[in-house]
């Protein structure tokens, strides 16, 4: 039987919540361990080489690119089937992302321009994190309309979308030209065996680590593979089958996805350390104070500015039955900037400077939810008393 589009996005919105709980454990186990007698076990495990990679970057190249796949295959079925296929419904979320990127990149570089590494650090304050935002509204806000959670949905898809595009440009430090060509080749065979409705995983599990392989040899960041062959798979089903591929996929990988890949990216990517010396060195260093502010300041300006300005300028109508207060506490979820601004850090800056500015991404991130839930409690509360 076909799932209606509530059905869909209930399903998506239960995975994301337990996936956001189980990454806030494994956040809290990465920091607990950074801070404890078992650092240098933690660290030995983190950087053991398994081929020529550590543990975490595998964790940061292969684990997030079955991530950003998930992503793809949202981005493609929002795209054509879902809310973002119908202009009027598009219009909102697109321009409240668009906005919740630019004004915090804008607040980053104002705050932290000249500053060693912040030619590539100006990009962490632009992700917002889909898990844990997700995971905030559903824990807070019971009494808000759906509509809330279907735009903060609508939103992180497009927000995925910009950081997708982002990783592409800034973090391609090399170009092999040979592994591109190979890259192209496999993403054309994955197309055409698509187009062809060829169902059989033997084929499409090889052509997918393949692709992979060849993508992260290229110098091209390796989860772009994920998003190129999620953006190829097909979302409309065929009168013969139960459900289009897309989506036999997302149910197959996103509890996968959600409830594995990003929380162990987590469990390597989150242990910073949080002594009192680390905080204050984090307050000296201007790029994570311009993180701090981009993500607490720069989200919350952006996509509730922005969606002011396409709600008075009449581009677009607020979700139904939600208020401006409903959407302020909405944009404030907004600077939960965690799984993708942790892979930006690690990509644009050397070790050391990385680890103050993933701290700051984890105290901003930590200060949004609470904010955030704040809001969004109360919020509910007059939703239900009305």
């Amino acid at each position: 039987m076909r799932r209606s589009p509530v059905s869909e996005f209930a399903r998506f919105l239960r995975t994301e919540t337990v996936g956001g709980m189980i990454l806030l454990a494994a956040t809290a186990a990465a920091v607990i361990l950074a801070n404890s007698p078992a650092r240098g076990l933690y660290q030995a495990v983190r950087d053991f080489h398994i081929w020529h990679l550590t543990v975490g970057d595998w964790a940061k190249d292969g684990l997030l690119a079955v991530f950003f796949f998930v992503a793809g295959l949202e981005l493609k079925r929002e795209l054509v089937v879902g809310e973002l296929s119908r202009f009027k419904a598009a219009v909102l979320p697109v321009v409240a992302a668009a906005g919740g990127m630019v004004v915090p990149i804008g607040v980053t570089l104002a705050v932290g321009w000249g500053a060693p590494g912040m030619d590539q650090a100006w990009a962490i304050s632009a992700a917002t994190d889909i898990a844990f935002a997700l995971g905030v509204l559903s824990l807070t806000a019971s009494g808000l309309p759906s509509s809330a959670r279907i735009f903060l949905l609508s939103l992180a898809v497009v927000d995925d979308l910009g950081a997708i595009i982002i990783i592409a440009v800034l973090f391609t430090a090399k170009f092999n030209l040979i592994a591109a060509a190979a890259a192209i080749v496999l993403i054309a065979l994955y197309a055409y065996l698509q187009h062809k409705r060829i169902r059989s995983s033997w084929l499409y599990v090889p052509i997918a680590l393949g692709t992979w392989f060849a993508v992260h040899e290229s110098g091209v960041h390796a989860t772009i593979a994920g998003v190129a062959l999620g953006l190829l798979t097909r979302v409309k089903k065929d009168p013969y089958e139960r459900e289009a591929p897309a989506i036999r996929l997302e149910h197959r990988l996103q509890p996968w996805s959600a409830g594995f890949a990003v929380p162990v990216f987590a469990l390597f990517a989150a242990g910073v350390p949080v002594s009192p010396t680390a905080l204050g060195e984090m307050l000296d260093d201007r790029v994570a104070v311009a993180v701090i502010l981009g993500l607490l300041v720069g989200k919350l300006i952006g996509i509730f500015g922005a969606t002011f300005a396409a709600v008075r300028f009449k581009l677009a109508v607020l979700p139904t039955d939600l208020g401006w207060r409903d959407m302020a506490a909405v944009s404030m979820l907004g600077g939960v900037g965690f799984t993708v601004s942790l892979l930006i850090a690690d990509l644009s800056l050397d070790t050391d400077a990385a680890q103050r500015v993933k701290a700051a991404v984890l105290l901003a991130s930590a200060v949004a939810s609470l904010l955030a839930a704040a809001m969004l409690v109360r919020r509910s509360r007059a939703h239900r008393a009305s």
